[in-house]
């Protein structure tokens, strides 16, 4: 099933209704051969796998001062991927204190560039 966006125009604002779906697959975030993440409680926003940050291994994790800025999740901070002395910059990310339409991902942290997430 795909996420989905919904945009409405009304009176020159934007309203978003945002579409999330918890997995019920046991899911794996996988780089370097090594498993950086796995989880059964993973949140599909705009189609990426959120994972608890229980799950997330905090060893592979260094912290940047990377920030991005959504407008209807808020400012995303991110992790560089550092496994076995290979780094990924940036790769994983996370919202530290989302606005109210992502609360929901709150505590939970999303992988890319070359992470793979797979069932």
């Amino acid at each position: 099933m795909a996420n989905k966006i919904t945009e409405l125009h009304c009176n020159f604002a934007w309203v978003k209704a945002i579409f999330s779906i918890k997995s019920i697959h046991i899911m794996k975030a996988i780089w370097n051969d090594r498993v950086i993440a796995e989880s059964d409680d993973t949140i599909v926003v705009e189609n990426n796998h959120y994972f608890p940050i229980e799950s997330v291994k905090s060893e592979y994790l260094e912290t940047t001062d990377t920030h991005t800025t959504c407008p209807w999740k808020g400012l995303a901070s991110y992790y560089t991927l550092n496994v076995d002395g290979k780094k990924n910059q940036d790769a994983a990310w996370y919202y530290p204190q989302p606005k109210d339409a992502a609360a929901n991902i709150t505590n939970y942290v999303a992988f890319w560039k070359g992470v793979k997430v797979t069932e």
